[in-house]
């Protein structure tokens, strides 16, 4: 069984056979402890938003469809920002119920990278995977006993370059890990379980890059941080707890990746309990969503995908979210609503709808980029026209940089 871990402890548990394990360098505490240097609330009237549906014109799409791939049913892409895109698919057998691969963005090709858990046990299965082009990362879970093991290696051409290292585990008590890679670093959330009986321990952002024996803690949240983490140009999105002797607010912060995470570039708090799905930085912007509707806090309280800095203006897509955003420099960005996309051009103050695939099941598309990106990849399941039922994975390209409304 995997290791209690404390906020603070080191990773001690033995390597499986032939996996290195790598030394979390914790003890000596983060470069960003997220209760210092926090800015002030954002709360603004309700009324204060240019709204996107409200005020906006619709015009016609003009952004066309690229390259279209079919994949095996089952397949589930991830966010990722280069050549490469992470996807779970389906195992070969009964031992191996998921696999973790990687698809090219530019032939759509599927190779696969991890064909088998590697941790011992026939209750194990990988969980998860991500990736940058440069390396692959993916989670092993004990399906009875909820333990769980993050490993990692370098990667290039759609497959593994070195050994695999072992750089986190951990039992029930801790929920699997948020992951994210960018260049040659993993970067993941450790967080106590919200039902657990160390739900009030502090939570982490530790950071690893290829060829390193150590990994550090980089960022550390009074709590349970609010989303997963997000990449974008050369910064990353955390959501971590800050004023924390003041109430519960959740600070959508971008950090320089540049850096090591020790210079935060921008940093926006929400309204006091006002806690986001997603949050990314695109440009010079926040881009952030909400998906309840809270008693308090003005706009920001309110249900909707947000678009903005700490001092404002913002632009609000005012319908449930689904997804994360992504977007360009020139402010372009796509929104997934319900099963397709709204396609906004803030400069022009116009919007166009991407519809989802041609009998894709009823949620319809969701994103295999996130954050800053001109290439725009998004996958959905299929139904057969035959019998009506999911048969297949479509992946569709855009080029976000052909522009939207032109001038």
């Amino acid at each position: 069984m995997a290791a209690n871990l404390t906020r603070r402890g080191a990773l001690k548990a033995g390597a499986a056979a032939g996996i290195a394990t790598i030394v979390l360098d914790a003890l000596a505490g983060c470069a960003n402890p997220a209760t210092s240097g926090s800015t002030d609330p954002v709360v603004v009237e309700k009324d204060d938003a240019t709204k996107v549906i409200e005020t906006f014109s619709e015009i016609d799409l003009r952004i066309s469809e690229g390259e279209r791939w079919e994949l095996p049913l089952g397949s589930v892409l991830h966010p990722a920002e280069g050549v490469w895109i992470p996807a779970l698919c389906t195992g070969d057998s009964a031992d191996s119920t998921n696999k973790a691969c990687a698809m090219s963005s530019t032939s759509g090709m599927l190779l696969d990278v991890v064909p088998e858990h590697i941790s011992q046990g026939t209750t194990w299965a990988i969980f998860d995977a991500r990736c940058s082009d440069q390396v692959f990362a993916w989670t092993e879970i004990d399906i009875i006993e909820r333990n769980w093991v993050l490993y990692a290696s370098q990667f290039a051409d759609g497959a593994l370059a070195g050994e695999p290292v072992k750089l986190w585990e951990a039992d029930r008590l801790y929920d699997p890990p948020l992951v994210c890679c960018t260049g040659n670093q993993v970067l993941w959330l450790v967080m106590p379980n919200a039902k657990g009986e160390l739900r009030t321990e502090h939570s982490f952002c530790y950071q690893w890059k290829v060829g390193e024996s150590k990994a550090n803690a980089v960022v550390e949240s009074p709590g349970r941080f609010a989303t997963a983490p997000a990449i974008s140009g050369d910064t990353i999105t955390l959501v971590p707890r800050v004023r924390a002797d003041e109430g519960v607010y959740y600070g959508i912060t971008a950090y320089s990746l540049t850096d090591n995470l020790r210079t935060i570039v921008d940093q926006l708090v929400l309204p006091v309990s006002v806690r986001p799905m997603n949050a990314v930085r695109i440009g010079e912007t926040f881009v952030f969503s909400i998906e309840a509707n809270y008693s308090s806090g003005g706009l920001l309280g309110q249900m909707g995908t947000y678009i903005g800095t700490g001092t404002g203006p913002f632009v609000m897509f005012e319908r449930e979210p689904f997804a994360e955003v992504v977007g360009t420099q020139d402010e372009v960005y796509v929104i997934k609503s319900r099963s397709s996309y709204f396609v906004v051009d803030v400069p022009h103050k116009t919007y166009s709808i991407l519809t989802a695939a041609d009998h894709c099941v009823d949620y319809g598309e969701y994103p295999a980029r996130e954050g800053e990106t001109t290439s725009f990849v998004t996958f959905a399941t299929l139904k057969s026209r035959e019998t009506g039922y999911p048969s297949s994975v479509v992946v569709r390209t855009f080029d976000l940089a052909s522009g939207l409304s032109g001038d």
